[in-house]
């Protein structure tokens, strides 16, 4: 690696291709992205428009232009680690130019995208609280969205959330709900040249594993849009040593549930499934409803479609904007990337679904509610 940067270019001198490269080639996988924080806020302070706060490594700016509707857009600022894909290269695949490197889906073309608008719409027709924050691909108790709905809620009050997770330049609204359990059987040890002085666990979890096999998951509608949920064995341990019967057998399960069920509800529905086997609830986040029916969604569908000629879709797995339900605000995923690239060695995605992106969301932003933003084109 070259010597890091320690600045950003001025998104008010370069389109948001230019600063989003800028942004993935100062690394900033999880617990590491003080370097990146710093240069965002530095820019972020440069704007007399933004009132900008900061909590560890979490950098929120807000316009207060006395607008009868605020609106929260954020991204997380960290990745995954480096896999020799930095620094980032311009390269054209198929006719197409893409952005190649570490963060450029997952999801740092987001960011760019927001940090760009955020210098560069000064007068937009809402007020707008841009989130940039830290710890989202590690565990949750480090999340620095949920750090801040625990300590600043106040600073992301709004009527609705747009997260810049990849979603190829579609809408996603909502999310599904996770959970994981332990589903353990017990034995008995013995030497295995006498088997039959014990009981084997591991033998036993076969019938955990046969239920699975014959479980159907469902497709729940939810608000207009239809969530495939799934019911998978993630993990598997058991085993003392070589020469010995197991007394135990433990099966990882991760349920994803269509986010019209409480976590109760899908833990109810995983004890059913398994029952007569000892379960144990090791991790659950609630899903999130789309709200698309909110009036400050339909004016972000409009407005978006019309340049993307997308549809809007349902969000398979879970991100931060559950974090946002919390609070009571209807959010959806929209950013540039093919999200079965993020964390990939490979990871990249086309420029143009940047600008594109970029173009959409400026569209919103800019438009009053009710009036056409644009004509329709297809999606990058």
């Amino acid at each position: 690696m070259p010597d890091t940067p320690a600045a950003l270019p001025d998104p008010r001198e370069v389109d948001p291709v230019t600063l989003t490269r800028a942004i993935c080639d100062i690394p900033s996988v999880s617990g590491d992205e003080a370097t990146l924080a710093n240069a965002v806020e530095d820019l972020l302070l440069s704007a007399d428009h933004l009132d900008v706060h900061r909590d560890g490594d979490t950098i929120v700016a807000r316009t207060h232009l006395g607008r009868d509707r605020r609106v929260v857009i954020a991204g997380h600022l960290d990745t995954v680690p480096i896999q020799d894909n930095l620094p980032t290269q311009l390269l054209h695949r198929e006719g197409a130019e893409i952005l190649w490197g570490r963060g450029t889906v997952d999801m740092k073309g987001g960011v760019g995208v927001a940090l760009h608008l955020a210098l560069t719409l000064t007068e937009p027709v809402v007020d707008v609280t841009w989130v940039f924050y830290d710890n989202e691909e590690v565990e949750a108790t480090k999340n620095g969205l949920g750090r801040v709905v625990r300590t600043h809620p106040d600073w992301l009050t709004g009527d609705f959330a747009v997260l810049g997770e990849p979603t190829a330049g579609g809408i996603e609204g909502g999310c599904n709900g996770t959970l994981r359990v332990e589903v353990r059987t017990r034995g008995t040890t013995a030497h295995s040249a006498r088997a039959w002085k014990g009981h084997n666990a591991v033998h036993d979890a076969h019938e955990i594993l046969a239920r699975l096999a014959a479980y159907t998951p469902a497709e729940v509608e939810v608000d207009g849009l239809v969530y495939r949920e799934g019911m998978n064995a993630v993990g598997i341990r058991g085993g003392i040593a070589t020469n010995m019967i197991p007394d135990e057998c433990v099966v990882t399960v991760n349920y994803r549930f269509a986010p019209s069920a409480t976590v109760a509800e899908a833990y109810q529905h995983v004890r059913e499934l398994f029952d007569g086997f000892e379960i144990e609830l090791t991790d659950s986040s609630a899903g999130a409803r789309p709200g698309l029916d909110a009036p400050a969604a339909q004016d972000f569908l409009a407005a978006v479609t019309a340049v993307t000629g997308g549809e809007a879709g349902p969000k398979y797995g879970w991100t931060d904007v559950a974090r946002f339900t919390e609070l009571g605000i209807p959010a959806v995923n929209f950013g540039p990337g093919d999200p079965s690239l993020a964390h990939a060695d490979d990871e990249h995605v086309p420029t143009d679904q940047i600008r594109t992106c970029a173009a959409a969301l400026a569209a919103w932003l800019t438009t009053p509610a009710g009036e056409p933003s644009g004509e329709t084109k297809e999606r990058s």
